[in-house]
């Protein structure tokens, strides 16, 4: 019953035999192996994209840190969710890698902004000249940290506010497979066909040991990518293993029937929880992220049987009223089983 996050899983087999198998015999480093220009060209063949940069690194943290470097500069403001993955938990690497950009806040319901706020957002920006930070990029989380999607064409709203000031998109897909079965569009709609330039295409949390893509569609930014990676300490010399998991994850659909996986999960968690007397959703459930509160009286019987998840927020108690509803954040992998779930629903339902 660990519905703590998916990246307390496990490997998918077929990405660990081919890490087995990438462990053969002597292989050329630091990317310029064959199975590195594989993967380059089965992510530009998904994404409908021939001429785009694709590099890997090893975390989510490097993927998105790096990519808004490359599109901003120092006194640029990066506008995100209020809630946004480089806001909440990348500890300033953001801001570190870009030399000091600053993130400008962006609220909005169920962790997506929406055009008119990001509009306001912008035209706030700046207004003093020199004494402000300036417009610098706007960054995009899809599946959101709510657990909701953007759909291609609230995508493409966003990034239509982006262009009107001039100002490149970048998107946060750590759960790009999660939010693309949700969105049943193509790779291409949910990215650069609906104006993202650059995205960071996650592997870590739908089944790899650790490697992220990050796929610039305009390749011109790509020699500023390559050494800001290099001066950052992401560029893997044994870049095998790292190409070896991205090869298998995109071999046959893997990627998508591991992401199909975990939704199917939460959305069969999400229902069992809903049924619960006195328990509610707190967002909508759209990838494989469920975000609910329940009595306390079924919080304290789940965690004595040995569940594991977060209070969201954390600073939530088990002592208190036994009916007042506790706000929860649980978290389906490929890997979730629905013995795992329903074991876990037993406990709510006493």
């Amino acid at each position: 019953m660990n519905f703590a996050s998916d990246n307390t899983s496990g490997v998918a087999p077929q990405i660990m035999t081919a890490l087995a198998q990438a462990n053969q015999g002597d292989v050329a480093s630091y990317g310029s192996d064959a199975l590195t220009l594989q993967v380059r060209d089965r992510l530009r063949d998904l994404f409908e994209a021939p001429e785009a940069a694709v590099y890997l690194v090893a975390t989510g943290t490097a993927a998105n840190a790096l990519a808004c470097a490359t599109l901003t500069p120092p006194w640029g403001a990066i506008f995100c969710h209020r809630n946004a993955h480089i806001e909440e938990d990348e500890c300033g690497a953001p801001e570190f890698y870009t030399g000091g950009a600053k993130l400008v806040l962006v609220d909005g319901p169920h962790g997506k902004m929406g055009p008119d706020a990001l509009r306001a957002a912008i035209a706030h920006t700046g207004r003093a000249g020199v004494h402000n930070v300036q417009r610098g990029l706007v960054s995009i989380t899809n599946a959101t940290e709510a657990g909701t999607v953007y759909t291609a064409p609230e995508v493409a709203a966003l990034c239509q506010v982006a262009r009107d000031f001039g100002l490149p998109v970048h998107m946060d897909g750590a759960r790009f497979a999660n939010a693309l079965v949700t969105a049943r569009c193509t790779p291409a709609e949910l990215t650069w066909k609906a104006g993202v330039d650059v995205l960071s295409f996650g592997g870590t949390k739908n089944g790899c040991m650790g490697v992220e893509a990050v796929i610039l569609f305009d390749p011109a930014r790509a020699w500023e990518f390559e050494l800001r990676r290099k001066r950052g300490a992401h560029l893997f010399s044994k870049h095998r293993y790292l190409a070896a998991q991205m090869a298998a994850y995109l071999e046959g659909d893997l990627w998508l029937n591991l992401a199909r996986r975990a939704n199917a999960a939460a959305a069969r968690l999400s229902a069992g929880i809903e049924a619960v007397p006195g328990a509610q959703l707190d967002h909508p459930t759209q990838a494989n992220a469920v975000f609910a509160r329940f009595p306390r009286r079924c919080h304290r019987a789940a965690m004595e049987a040995g569940a594991n998840y977060y209070f969201w927020p954390f600073d939530q108690s088990l002592d208190g009223p036994e009916d007042e509803l506790l706000s929860a954040r649980l978290v389906c992998s490929w890997s979730t089983q629905p013995e795992a779930i329903e074991a876990f629903l037993s406990r709510l339902n006493g």
